[in-house]
């Protein structure tokens, strides 16, 4: 499973950072999580500048996208120019979004008049934009995933996970990555929000 974590300028570390490190948590199943930019560097909120791992058409390749949020989305969204490169299809990819990220995913037609995640700041522009924004942390349609609030990005990750291997190599990823003492407690979170819609996708394939 090849990822793309897409990551632009005035991204926030948290998104990009949190998801691509769980998810690179699959390397002995043969998955890497890349961050993935329109441009060879890019600097986050808190002016921490990386170098893009792979380019934005990447994102048309790869198994699965993530697009997080940032500082920036707003002025992105607007980029009819930037937008037309992101080539995104989910019949055969997963597809997730965290925070303002929904708000690019509105804009590229995925999300419609669905339900959708995103945060309390970004709330009212990605209501703006037509999506009907519900108050939860995660929610699934098919290969179509949006989340709210920055350690959401714990829940895309289990959820992706789940969805290209199983439910128990999310579980086995998130263990490594949660806090000593409180394991069990971390895991049983994040499964128990994603697994309602990892069984509702198996029932609808069934």
């Amino acid at each position: 499973m090849q990822i793309a974590i897409l990551t632009f300028d005035g991204f926030n570390e948290l998104d990009s950072f949190v998801a691509a490190a769980i998810l690179n948590r699959m390397k002995r199943r043969g998955w890497a999580a890349h961050i993935t930019s329109p441009t060879e560097h890019v600097t986050s909120m808190n002016g921490v500048t990386v170098q893009r791992q792979k380019p934005l058409e990447f994102t048309g390749e790869a198994d699965a996208v993530l697009i997080g949020s940032g500082i920036r989305t707003r002025e992105i969204a607007a980029d009819d120019d930037l937008l037309s490169r992101i080539v995104l299809d989910p019949s055969r990819q997963l597809i997730g979004a965290q925070c303002s990220g929904t708000l690019l995913l509105a804009k590229l037609g995925l999300v419609g008049d669905l339900p959708a995640c995103t945060d309390l700041t970004t709330k009212p522009w990605v209501i703006e934009a037509g999506v009907n924004v519900i108050d939860a942390p995660f929610i699934a349609h098919g290969n179509v995933a949006t989340a709210g609030g920055c350690l959401a990005s714990q829940y895309l990750a289990t959820w992706m996970i789940a969805r290209g291997a199983s439910m128990r190599d999310a579980e086995e990823a998130m263990h490594i990555v949660a806090p000593v003492g409180e394991k069990a407690l971390y895991v049983s979170r994040a499964t128990s929000v994603v697994a309602p819609f990892i069984e509702q996708e198996r029932a609808a394939v069934a």
